[in-house]
């Protein structure tokens, strides 16, 4: 037992009747005496993580070996907790696909996932707008990170302040959002546009898509913290996945 859902569907099978108090007392000793983590040698498995976060623990591929990235994995999916891999090469999938039948790979986002029953369902929709289609990878690991953590996604792309008309035009789809990341690069603009249109909180997210000048996403990052609408936070540069996990978290509250 390694998440909340899982703890809460063991209550309810209790409450209807269906699981006898002393079998469901059982269920949780096993739970409580299992490790809450597991010690590979290079990395610990943190078992637990879903019980105090909401979502297992993600593993993220950029620095380690493709083997690891399958050991970690393996780990992971036979505890019964979903896996989610970002920044994940073709060959790291590779090394997961033989130990996990099942697991899929989103190239678009560099991420490796596989679903299973210990994630509950988010309240709204998250609506992930992108500025421009270059800023494509970083809006997906955003998109595929909210879905798997059990989000309704929306997603507005290619509507950057260039053509402003485009993202007005979305006026219905933005209203209709609990929650809003807006990923864009050059000079970081689309939050502050966004936000002054809407009532929900807005995450920006800036990529290190633009010339010279904008040195790496530098210029996008400082002008979405001086942004003068209200409601917006910010994350780190290329930062998509933690822009969903904020996300998701504001959407199941």
């Amino acid at each position: 037992m390694t998440s909340n859902k899982q703890l809460q569907d063991l209550l309810d099978q209790v409450a209807r009747g269906e699981l006898d108090p002393a079998s469901a007392r059982d269920r949780l000793l096993e739970a409580f005496r299992a490790r809450p983590f597991e010690n590979l040698g290079f990395a610990r498995i943190d078992h637990h993580r879903s019980v105090r976060q909401g979502f297992p623990e993600v593993v993220l591929g950029l620095g380690k070996t493709p083997a690891q990235i399958a050991a970690i994995a393996d780990e992971i999916v036979a505890s019964g907790s979903t896996l989610l891999v970002t920044r994940a090469s073709p060959a790291a999938y590779e090394a997961v696909r033989e130990r996990i039948n099942g697991a899929t790979y989103y190239a678009d986002a560099a991420v490796i996932t596989f679903r299973q029953q210990d994630v509950s369902p988010g309240i709204g929709t998250i609506v992930i707008a992108a500025a421009g289609t270059s800023d494509l990878p970083v809006a997906e690991e955003a998109a595929r990170t909210a879905e798997l953590m059990g989000n309704i996604i929306c997603r507005l792309y290619d509507v950057g302040v260039a053509g402003i008309h485009r993202i007005l035009g979305e006026r219905e789809r933005l209203n209709a959002a609990r929650v809003i990341i807006v990923v864009a690069g050059m000079e970081g603009a689309l939050p502050s546009v966004v936000a002054g249109l809407v009532s929900v909180p807005v995450i920006a997210v800036p990529t290190s898509v633009g010339y010279g000048a904008s040195f790496g996403g530098l210029a996008a990052l400082l002008g979405m913290l001086n942004s003068c609408a209200n409601g917006v936070s910010v994350v780190n540069i290329d930062n998509g996945f933690g822009a969903a996990a904020i996300a998701s978290l504001i959407n199941h509250l």
